[in-house]
């Protein structure tokens, strides 16, 4: 019987997530992929240091004690003889991966409906916002964001903003068009109405269902929060949200403005995904960040 990835939780990662390829991916920009190939040969034997999401996935790799419940999979822009010194690397650091992809070049996010991949986390915007557009969660990750994982070995925690994030961007147009007011307004008239999904609710469904299916047998745990700009009477809708789909989280921040930033500090996530860039490099300094390069807020009217 062939093995199959059905029921799993799949994370699909680049190498440059994974491990502290920013040397050599500096090289790569400045020449081009053969000095690349090259150094990396010659490094074939050295394993990498760790990424920024290292820890995460080592965390997850551990809910598969007794039973597989979750694939990372490789997935990168590697061509397959720098794949190699990734596979060392896990090796080295005892993670257990056995599969991956890599296209030298060609982007990779083709391969995401074959994985059936629950996230893809890359450190290329280019490869995140063409997963995005596909329909799969992905976010931009930040390489030099700090790492917290450590702090909660047993526990698993996940912070996500809400609009273009969990929920669609549906209320965060009526803000950037019509401002504060009219967003406060459109909620509380919609307050009945579940928002539409954002690109990250499968993976949000995923955890849960990894939460559920693991417990009590394994000893990792899993903790997600909502951290928001959203405020009264605007949390409503959110919450009413995510009980239509019958999905859970343990906490919830309606900040109404004020920085993510310190909140972040205090709950210790071990990724935490935003639309908004000006988010993320705050948050980046705090806990490991992804950039959800989606929604109004990342449309090309608002880039500057």
């Amino acid at each position: 019987m062939s093995y199959t990835l059905d029921g799993k939780l799949v994370v699909a990662i680049s190498s440059r997530a994974l491990f502290d390829f920013e040397e050599e991916n500096r090289l790569f920009e400045q020449s081009d992929d053969s000095a690349y190939m090259k150094l990396q040969l010659e490094r074939i034997a050295a394993p990498a240091q760790t990424g920024v999401a290292f820890p995460l996935v080592k965390k997850l790799l551990r809910f598969n004690q007794d039973k597989q419940r979750v694939e990372v999979v490789i997935l990168s822009r590697n061509d397959p003889v720098s794949g190699l010194r990734v596979f060392r690397s896990a090796k080295h650091h005892g993670l257990d991966i056995e599969r991956g992809v890599f296209t030298r070049g060609r982007p990779p996010y083709h391969y995401l409906k074959s994985l059936q991949a629950n996230l893809f986390l890359s450190a290329n915007e280019e490869d995140v916002r063409a997963t995005l557009a596909a329909g799969f969660p992905a976010a931009r990750v930040y390489p030099e964001s700090s790492k917290t994982a450590e702090h909660n070995p047993n526990e698993i925690r996940i912070a996500f903003d809400g609009d273009a994030v969990l929920f669609s961007d549906e209320a965060e147009q009526v803000f950037q068009d019509q401002g504060l007011k009219a967003f406060v307004a459109h909620e509380s008239k919609n307050v009945s109405i579940p928002l539409p999904p954002g690109p990250f609710k499968p993976l949000l469904a995923a955890l849960h269902q990894l939460q559920n299916e693991s417990a009590p047998k394994s000893e990792m745990r899993i903790r997600t929060a909502l951290v928001t700009a959203r405020s009264a009477p605007a949390h409503e809708r959110a919450i009413r949200t995510l009980m239509d789909w019958g999905i859970e989280v343990d906490e919830a921040m309606f900040l109404g403005g004020l920085s993510k930033r310190e909140f972040l500090k205090e709950f210790e996530p071990d990724f935490f995904f935003d639309d908004q860039t000006g988010h993320c490099n705050a948050a980046s300094s705090v806990a490991p960040t992804g950039h959800v390069i989606s929604g109004v807020a990342n449309s090309e009217r608002n880039k500057t």
